[in-house]
């Protein structure tokens, strides 16, 4: 269905959704999850012009069956998988992606960690009609031999370009955890919980370098906007208990997470 759409925006320098959402343009796509969701094709594009829906599509995954999540749209469902260094069997992922599929998941997400994570993340895109995302520190950290001190800005963007080549829609990234939050997290209970913000806070106090997925974001979003690939800005900083809830350490993260959607947006208006 995606490849007749996809081969009439081959000549587009740019392809996302957002961007012929700004233009003024309904795509195949748009009218796709419109009817899914009973709403006016104009309605969804205008909100994902606002960026308050958006329509994971990578431009690579041609099996798939669009999908919209956001305020208009219906409350969807995520399904988690993934490999690991016990079981790394890439038909058993396979296997979990049609059950997926089968209980009417939305989304689903690919974290595996161990075994030929290239293989088995290809082998589920192209048994899917749901969007695939990773957390693509998990590779970036198992391509590098689980040394986080051998992650280096170059290796980042080369495993976030392999995955957008093989179709994952949408990244999860850790990018607003910056350096000068470090010592605030002193002050917490229960410290980080999420474990991509424990690897960004493993490197930054290697090195005492500021997060590279905070220096590098404009290049990461050069590589989204090639393949229309949409990005979760993970949290690194939500609270493990009660009393970290609300600290320095989250709501300034979450400043920074403001400001990075704003960077996003505001570079679909200038391409």
């Amino acid at each position: 269905m995606r490849t007749q759409w996809l081969k009439k925006r081959e000549g587009d320098a740019v392809r996302t959704q957002m961007y012929y959402a700004k233009q003024g343009v309904i795509t195949e796509e748009m009218e796709y999850v419109a009817k899914l969701e009973k709403l006016e094709p104009e309605l969804v594009r205008s909100e994902v012009a606002r960026g308050r829906l958006i329509i994971p599509a990578n431009v690579n995954h041609k099996n798939l069956e669009p999908m919209a999540i956001g305020i208009a749209a219906s409350c969807k469902i995520n399904a988690n998988i993934g490999s690991s260094a016990l079981a790394s069997d890439a038909q058993g992922e396979v296997e979990k992606i049609e059950v997926s599929q089968k209980y009417k998941a939305d989304t689903a997400m690919d974290l595996s960690t161990g075994g030929d994570l290239d293989d088995i993340r290809v082998q589920v895109i192209n048994n899917s009609a749901i969007p695939i995302g990773t957390v693509p520190i998990y590779q970036i950290l198992h391509d590098v031999n689980n040394k986080i001190e051998d992650l280096t800005i170059e290796k980042m963007l080369e495993v976030l370009e392999r995955q957008a080549q093989q179709g994952v829609s949408y990244f999860t990234i850790h990018a607003g955890f910056l350096l000068e939050t470090m010592p605030k997290i002193a002050k917490r209970k229960m410290g980080i919980v999420p474990r991509g913000g424990s690897l960004m806070a493993a490197w930054m106090m290697h090195y005492h370098r500021e997060n590279p997925f905070y220096t590098a974001f404009d290049d990461i979003l050069d590589i989204c906007a090639k393949y229309d690939v949409s990005l979760s800005l993970g949290d690194s900083l939500r609270p493990g208990c009660l009393a970290d809830a609300s600290d320095d350490a989250q709501l300034g993260e979450l400043k920074v997470l403001g400001e990075l959607t704003l960077r996003a947006w505001e570079k679909m208006f200038k391409l």
